[in-house]
């Protein structure tokens, strides 16, 4: 019984002793580690105590030689953790322990990237020069076949990359006309997904197979992408619908190809000049995003209902008088829409490829049909803040009833009072051709604004501009977009993605519309729809809501005003006034202050504890603790020891940083 209890107790002074020695190194580093390394740093803390021990020999049986111990124990278990960090740093264990269930995704990002790289190789791209080189001096046949062949590339390669042209295709500040030109041509094709596989996404997602859900389920798709299909169904209550299915592995194929495309984007930016620049990182991951919400059918069901429920309301507020047909957005059935299912209202009629002869064939006026649409989609933009941002003429339909309908919202853009407040100006400024007013309004959309004399610069730049691309018998065109973006380009100033998305939305709604009516002048009717909408501002009707709630926000500053003037006057008359300026105010600045003289206090600290410690032990006499050990002596080891430690920290938060 006696052994048992001298057993355990000896077990549990093991114990205590390396988690006390594992805890103290790991505080005094300031990491966070795991079981393994807590263990092991307290391991070798006791290794080093025993190791200690019988260097000293007897003397160590003296009780003040054991801070001496536990100093060179506590000393040693943080070596061994810091060295351990920069030889294995934190994370990388757990990560070669999930090491091999991530074999199978490299493998396939492999495959994909090979598969990728001789796509490229097959159309040519290796001969395409840097995109950094793509707007030097070149003739225009070489650029136009390098488009083409990117164009072709990316079809090949699938949806991620058709988007990602897609985008790319309005970004007239990086590309040429040439690809600009090209690109805008990408659309989207996949063959059908087997039905077995199509019922299988439905029967999960639904609860039920779809014989049970709907009266009529046509296997057939109408049309067929590469991240869903379109089926045409009937519900039980009579009504015809169109289902829209995602394929059972699309998200699976997103997102190996954006993980690439993302790989591909740090290096580029980090690497050349080129990319960061541009910032091809961000460009790519606000694309990823995009691309993400697209791929749940709820965001595409929320962006309707919130695009409807924005017209609707504005058609509330101010009734139209113009005959010209309505526009029309499919009503989601909500209830049996998931993250890969979509059931919206179905629409009889054509998409606007065929749009041209219908109309024709039943006397309706197409130009009226395209300003109805222009009219919808900058009520979206200026008006509502939310809009449809791609239009192109596969989601655009021309119904029986001769209205316009809304096809496919999982892409939308957003865009706060302040850019539709720029935008309205930006286009007034363009119609009453004014310079001045054309950069205010500019320098209102971007998000830098350059030094007066280069703003002054810019002013007679945009008046060059303006009497280029926009004087009587010009017609607006992509030449003008690029022109625009390269002047922006030129000074610094950076496009936001809200804007980009606006000038691509509108962009493609320009393809869209000259099926309708070819040659269509879109800045011109946009220019029509600016300066009615300020005069919608200007009525005695529109002026009263907007003065009532100016008044409504400036009441409360209004009843604190006159408190507030009296303070400073008494302040002032009593020579009280005085201003107040906080010096670090950021959280993060006193941060980065505080560790700096963390670090210089406790590199002082054992700078001085050393220098002691080594004054004792060269000091002779004083008091003896055994016959062979003095107190100077002990003192200085445990002077040094500090010291040490002192300066270990120090040193590996210089190394690794503060955590």
């Amino acid at each position: 019984m006696t052994a048992f209890v001298i057993a355990l107790t000896a077990v549990g002074t093991i114990a205590l002793g390396l988690v006390v020695l594992g805890f103290g190194a790991r505080r005094l580093l300031g990491l966070r580690i795991g079981v393994l390394r807590f263990l092991l740093t307290g391991c070798t803390g006791l290794l080093t105590t025993g190791l200690v021990s019988s260097a000293m020999g007897p003397a160590a049986a003296g009780t003040a030689l054991v801070t001496v111990q536990v100093g060179c124990a506590l000393l040693a278990a943080m070596t061994f953790l810091a060295l351990s960090e920069a030889v294995v740093p934190s994370g990388l264990v757990g990560g070669i322990v999930r090491w091999p269930r991530s074999v199978k995704r490299r493998v396939a990002r492999t495959r994909r990237f090979t598969e990728l790289s001789r796509i490229a190789l097959r159309h040519g791209l290796g001969r395409l020069p840097r995109l950094s080189g793509l707007t030097r001096p070149a003739t225009s046949a070489t650029r136009t076949e390098h488009a083409r062949a990117l164009r072709m590339a990316l079809e090949e390669a699938g949806t991620t990359f058709v988007k990602l042209g897609q985008v790319l295709s309005t970004r007239y500040d990086l590309l040429p006309t040439e690809f600009i030109d090209e690109l805008s041509l990408l659309q989207c094709t996949a063959a059908a997904e087997p039905w077995d596989d199509i019922e299988q996404v439905l029967t999960k997602d639904l609860g039920a197979p779809p014989g049970e859900v709907f009266a009529e389920f046509d296997t057939v798709p109408l049309a067929a992408g590469s991240v869903a299909q379109v089926h045409r169904a009937r519900l039980c209550d009579g009504r015809v619908v169109a289902v829209k299915v995602q394929r059972p592995r699309a998200r699976q194929v997103v997102e190996r190809d954006l993980d690439i495309l993302l790989r591909i984007a740090r290096r580029t930016g980090e690497r050349t000049a080129w990319g960061r620049s541009v910032g091809v990182t961000g460009l790519v991951r606000g694309f990823a995003a995009s691309l993400r919400e697209e791929l749940d059918f709820r965001t595409e069901a929320r962006n309707t209902r919130e695009i409807a429920a924005a017209r609707e309301a504005e058609a509330g507020q101010h009734p139209s008088e113009d005959p010209a047909p309505a526009v029309k957005i499919a009503a989601v059935h909500d209830g049996l829409t998931t993250a890969r299912v979509l059931v919206v209202e179905w629409l009889d009629g054509v998409t606007l490829d065929k749009a041209a002869e219908s109309a024709d064939a039943r006397g309706w006026d197409r130009t009226a049909l395209a300003g109805a649409l222009l009219d919808c989609f900058l009520a979206q933009i200026m008006t509502d803040g939310v809009f449809h941002a791609d239009p192109h003429p596969g989601n655009i339909m021309l119904l029986d009833d001769g209205r316009l309908g809304l096809l496919d919202f999982g892409c939308a853009g957003r865009i706060d009072r302040v850019l539709r407040s720029a935008l309205r100006d930006l286009l007034v400024a363009i119609h009453r051709n004014d310079q001045q007013a054309l950069c205010d309004a500019l320098l209102e959309l971007l998000e830098h604004r350059p030094e007066p004399a280069d703003e002054n610069r810019l002013t007679r730049d945009l008046g060059r501009f303006m009497a280029r691309h926009l004087a009587p018998g010009t017609r607006p065109d992509r030449d003008m977009f690029a022109a625009l973006f390269l002047l922006v380009t030129k000074y610094g100033l950076v496009v936001p993605g809200e804007i980009a998305a606006v000038f691509r939305s509108l962009s493609t709604l320009e393809v869209s519309l000259d099926r309708l009516v070819p040659d269509y002048d879109i800045i011109a009717e946009a220019r029509r729809f600016a300066t009615s909408q300020v005069r919608r501002k200007l009525t005695p009707g529109s002026l009263g809501r907007a003065a009532t709630d100016e008044m409504l926000t400036l009441l409360p500053v209004l009843r604190r005003l006159p408190r507030r003037v009296d303070r400073l006057t008494e302040a002032l008359e009593q020579g009280r006034l005085s201003v107040n300026v906080r010096v670090l105010a950021d959280e993060r600045d006193r941060d980065f202050v505080r560790g700096i003289v963390h670090d210089v206090l406790l590199a002082f600290s054992g700078g001085a504890a050393g220098v002691v410690g080594v004054m004792l032990l060269q000091t002779p006499g004083g008091p003896e603790i055994t016959p062979s050990v003095g107190l100077f002596e002990v003192l200085g080891c445990n002077l040094l020891l500090v010291a040490s430690v002192l300066t270990l920290r120090v040193l590996f938060s210089l190394s690794h940083g503060r955590r």
